[in-house]
């Protein structure tokens, strides 16, 4: 394809890897990234101002894409040097970025077969991710069946660390990091 080798580097997600991400990032164990993807002193937050924090790059698990098997992060594996640890950052996928020349092909022809970028524009929610693209015919449909009440459940039976404060904020998460998106066109 135009000289591309797609790669999913991340496709289908259980709910308990993305359980374990999340867990790793409340806890320090994995980098906290700020919306200019420079890591936070996560030490210096509040429960809530760590979740939201987390909120922009990851998922809240059960409210994850990627657990629907719709969405993936796409990466070009011709254009990754040998050795190289793929951070799924914006300096990587954007224009002038090492796989940014695929995403711009991406641009003009995804469409056709169906794919759109939930994340393309900083809605206020989950930071642009350029890379995360979704399979349009079913992810619509997917996301029709999410309600609050059913991610209120799962998170309340879950071994999710700041289950309080993901509790206690859980409708203005839905709102904000999980409904809003950049919406297919048609």
């Amino acid at each position: 394809m135009e000289g591309f080798d797609p790669e999913i580097f991340s496709g289908f997600r259980s709910f308990d890897r993305q359980l374990a991400i999340w867990n790793n990032k409340a806890t320090g164990k994995r980098a906290v990234l700020d919306s200019n993807a420079a890591t936070i002193d996560i030490e210096r937050l509040s429960d809530k101002e760590l979740t939201f924090a987390i909120l922009r790059w990851s998922a809240l698990p059960g409210a994850s894409r990627h657990h629907w098997g719709t969405d993936l992060d796409v990466i070009d594996a011709a254009a990754r040097p040998e050795g190289y640890e793929v951070e799924l950052i914006p300096e990587e996928v954007n224009s002038g970025g090492m796989f940014g020349p695929l995403h711009d092909w991406l641009d003009h022809n995804m469409a056709k077969f169906g794919f759109f970028r939930p994340y393309e524009r900083d809605l206020g929610g989950v930071a642009t991710e350029r890379w995360h693209l979704s399979h349009a015919p079913v992810s619509t449909a997917f996301k029709r069946h999410l309600s609050i009440d059913v991610l209120r459940d799962t998170i309340a039976q879950s071994g999710i660390e700041l289950k309080g404060a993901v509790l206690a904020s859980l409708e203005e998460i839905y709102e904000r990091f999980v409904i809003n998106i950049n919406e297919p066109t048609a």
